[in-house]
C-alpha cells in the first residue's frame, strides 16, 4: 500500500489506513450509499486511496447524512445521522489530528467521549459529590446535538485550531444535508451536528466547554458539576444556591443558542439519614443509574439506615427484562442450553460489568428473567412441570456454574 504524499494538505496515506482500522471496529450501519464494510473491503486499497487522494488534494466533499430514528425511553424518537463508511474514515483522520490538543484543555469534570475517562468515572464523581453537597440540579438540554449553532462552534474551533484545511473540512461536514426518512434532502440551516458522526462528540464537547464549563467556573466557582456530553449534574450547598444557579444557567444557554428542557430539569434534595428536610424531589437518574434514598444495613451495629446511593434505574431494569424476553432463541426447542448461553453471555457480561458497579439487588432481580425464561424453555422442550424444570436447571447449574455469565458472577436467584 504505497502512495505519494499529498502536496496541498499534510495528510499521509498511513493516517487513512490507521483511521480505517479504527472506524472498522465501530458501528456497522451504512450511510446513504448503503455500502457495508464487507463491500468496502472487497476493493479496500482503492477505496482508501480515493479517500486519501481527496483529503490530500483538498477536494474532499462529504455526502449527505442518512437519518435513522431510534426509540427513546419516553416513547419519542431520536434521529441519528449516519454518515457513509468513507465519511467515518475521513472524520477519524481529522479527529486523530486534533483530539489530543483539544482534549487537554477540557475541564476535569467533563467525562463524555474522552480518552482515559469513562461513564463509571462520571457516576462515581456524582456519587462522591452527593455525599458532600445536599442539593442537585438535574439538568437536561433540549435536542442539544440538533441545536448546536454552527457560527459559535466555528468560532470556538478557530480559537483552538490553526490548520485551515481542518476547519474547512469540519465546516463542510456541518453543512452536509440530511437525507430524511422519506428520502428528501434537508439542509442544516446553520445548526446541528449528526449524533452518529465520528467527530460529533468532540465538537459537542468543545461547544459545551465554552458554553457551559468555562462559564460556570468563572461565574459560580464554588459550585461543582459533572458533565458527560450533554448529561449534566450540578451540585449545590443549598436550595437557594441551586435556584440561583439554575436561573443563571437557563439564561446562559439562551445566550449560546441552546434551550433548557424545563420538563426534565429539576432541583433534587439528596435525602438520607442525616438530611431530613421534607422535599418532593429526592431522586434523579444519571447515565443509567438512579440516585435516591435507599435503606441500608449498618456494618457497625447491624441496624437499618437511609443512604443516598446509586443503583440501576427502573427504566434500565425494564429494558434488560424486555431484551431478555425478546431474544428469539427462546422459541426454538430444538437448540441446546449451551447455544442459549452463547447468545446471552455477551449481553449479560455488558449489563453486569456496567450496572453491577454499585448495589446489585435491582440488577439481580432484572437478571432473574433469564432463569425464569430458562425454566419455561425447559418445560416446553422436555414436557416438564414447573418443579421438574427447576430441578433440572439446578442440576445444570451445579454441573457448570460458569455456563451463564450471571451464574458465574453470583446473580442466580434459583430457589
Amino acid at each position: 500500500m504505497n502512495a505519494q504524499k499529498g502536496k496541498t494538505v499534510p495528510v499521509e496515506y498511513q493516517q487513512v489506513v490507521s483511521a480505517y482500522q479504527k472506524a472498522r471496529r465501530g458501528g456497522k450501519a451504512s450511510g446513504i450509499d448503503n455500502m457495508s464494510w464487507e463491500e468496502f473491503d472487497k476493493n479496500l486499497e482503492n477505496n482508501l486511496y480515493i479517500i486519501w487522494n481527496r483529503l490530500a488534494s483538498g477536494s474532499y466533499h462529504p455526502q449527505a447524512v442518512k437519518e435513522v430514528a431510534i426509540p427513546k425511553k419516553d416513547g419519542t424518537q431520536r434521529e441519528l445521522g449516519i454518515p457513509t463508511l468513507r465519511e467515518r474514515i475521513a472524520q477519524t483522520v481529522v479527529k486523530d489530528c486534533i483530539e489530543e490538543r483539544i482534549d487537554k484543555m477540557f475541564h476535569e469534570n467533563s467525562y463524555g467521549y474522552r480518552p482515559l475517562k469513562s461513564a463509571h468515572d462520571a457516576v462515581e464523581q456524582v456519587r462522591q459529590n452527593c455525599y458532600k453537597q445536599d442539593w442537585v440540579i438535574d439538568m437536561d438540554i433540549r435536542k442539544f446535538f440538533d441545536e448546536i449553532d454552527h457560527e459559535l462552534l466555528m468560532k470556538a474551533l478557530n480559537h483552538v485550531i490553526q490548520e485551515k484545511w481542518i476547519l474547512t473540512l469540519i465546516e463542510r461536514w456541518l453543512q452536509a444535508p440530511v437525507q430524511k426518512l422519506d428520502g428528501s434532502l434537508q439542509p442544516k440551516a446553520g445548526r446541528g451536528t449528526p449524533q452518529g458522526g465520528v467527530i460529533s462528540p468532540l465538537l459537542a464537547n468543545l461547544y459545551l466547554h465554552y458554553a457551559f464549563d468555562v462559564w460556570l467556573g468563572k461565574h459560580h466557582p464554588d459550585v461543582h458539576f459533572v458533565r458527560y456530553a450533554d448529561d449534566i449534574v450540578i451540585h449545590c450547598k443549598s436550595k437557594e444556591e441551586a435556584e440561583t444557579v439554575l436561573s443563571a444557567v437557563k439564561a446562559r444557554l439562551e445566550e449560546v443558542k441552546l434551550r433548557l428542557n424545563e420538563d426534565k430539569t429539576r432541583i433534587v434534595y439528596c435525602k438520607d439519614y442525616k438530611r431530613r428536610l421534607q422535599y418532593d424531589a429526592v431522586k434523579f437518574d444519571f447515565l443509567g443509574f438512579s440516585f435516591q434514598p435507599r435503606q441500608r444495613i449498618s456494618k457497625r451495629d447491624n441496624k437499618p439506615f437511609a443512604a443516598f446511593t446509586a443503583e440501576i434505574s427502573a427504566e434500565n431494569q425494564k429494558r434488560i427484562r424486555d431484551d431478555i424476553k425478546c431474544i428469539g432463541i427462546w422459541r426454538n426447542p430444538t437448540v441446546e442450553i449451551p447455544n442459549i448461553a452463547v447468545v446471552l453471555n455477551a449481553k449479560l457480561r455488558g449489563w453486569i460489568n456496567y450496572y453491577g458497579m454499585y448495589s446489585k439487588k435491582k440488577l439481580r432481580f432484572a437478571l432473574w428473567t433469564v432463569d425464569l425464561k430458562l425454566v419455561k424453555w425447559l418445560r416446553r422442550k422436555y414436557k416438564l412441570n414447573y418443579h421438574e424444570a427447576i430441578t433440572r436447571l439446578k442440576a445444570i447449574q451445579q454441573q457448570d456454574c460458569k455456563l451463564f455469565y450471571h451464574w458465574e458472577k453470583g446473580y442466580c436467584l434459583l430457589p
